[in-house]
């Protein structure tokens, strides 16, 4: 077996990373004012996440999208599909024109994310199974490679904090730190809420990262939308050797807009055109200043 070359990370500066963030934004507001509207809240708390591993972290290629070298990303929240298509899109993996398709009949742009989509691994969005995915990707490309391409390749994989009120994850996270799955990196999109619920009232987490450390696991913990700092967190991993590691990102749920920051009633909507209107005039004066 060849493997192709792989862009390394840091292709990007950081103002490009910004730019990409907010054009995601915008993208995941248009799609969410469709006929069929969308997971606005969650998708634009993990928008930063997103455009730091998407534009200066992980060795992908649009041109490749199979290249058995790359690194893999598995959106186990599949629910905030809408965010991953966007920055699939502007990463190169699709066309920015189809977003304007997504949910109606014949796209390939569902609500959760299939493999019909360019970049997509697998299809993810049944809670709780997308850790124990990416960790069965990360102990193939341990038995397969061995050393013997070059860098073996890491596996991501984003989680709601909701989900982690689902037991195979925990099971996931025993099993990943009993196999020494180092290659292996879960980020947390901790926002605090979920459907119908702050996640702390429903099934307290806190200290979250004591309980990954409780595990064997690696754990940072940074600002999810601070650029910096999940650069420097996701772009040096792995970083210990034989152990897993965790990035628990600190996120607003509906970052960006903020008639729907923090609001339950955000997880899921339709937008009608005037508070599409506001929501993206609120974004470009975000990014005026």
């Amino acid at each position: 077996m060849t493997v192709l070359a792989v862009p390394a990370a840091g292709r990007t500066t950081a103002t490009e990373v910004e730019a990409a963030a907010a054009r995601i934004r915008h993208h995941v507001v248009d799609m969410c004012a469709g006929a069929e509207g969308g997971h606005l809240g969650g998708s634009l708390s993990c928008v930063d996440i997103l455009s730091v591993l998407y534009f200066d972290v992980l060795r992908v290629d649009p041109e490749r999208p199979h290249d058995p070298g790359r690194d893999i990303f598995l959106l186990s929240k599949g629910h905030a599909a809408i965010a991953l298509y966007a920055t699939l899109a502007e990463r190169g993996f699709l066309d920015p024109a189809e977003l304007a398709g997504y949910g109606r009949r014949g796209s390939r742009l569902l609500g959760h994310p299939t493999r019909a989509v360019p970049g997509v691994e697998l299809p993810t969005g049944s809670l709780g199974h997308g850790l124990a995915l990416g960790l069965g990707l990360a102990l193939s490309a341990r038995m397969r490679e061995a050393g013997r391409f070059g860098p073996r390749r890491r596996t991501y994989v984003l989680l709601g904090d909701g989900e982690l009120q689902e037991g195979s994850c925990w099971e996931s996270v025993m099993a990943a730190a009993s196999t020494r799955a180092d290659h292996l990196v879960a980020v947390v999109d901790r926002n605090g809420l979920q459907l119908g619920s702050p996640t702390e009232r429903v099934c307290p987490m806190e200290p979250l990262g004591e309980r990954f450390r409780g595990f064997g696991w690696d754990v940072r913990e940074v600002d999810g939308h601070d650029h910096g700092e999940l650069r420097a967190a996701l772009g040096t991993a792995p970083w210990t050797a034989g152990r897993p590691g965790v990035v628990i990102a600190r996120t607003v749920k509906g970052n960006g807009v903020p008639a729907a920051e923090n609001r339950i009633d955000a997880h899921y909507t339709t937008l009608p055109a005037r508070v599409a209107a506001r929501a993206h005039r609120d974004l470009s004066l975000r990014k005026a200043s």
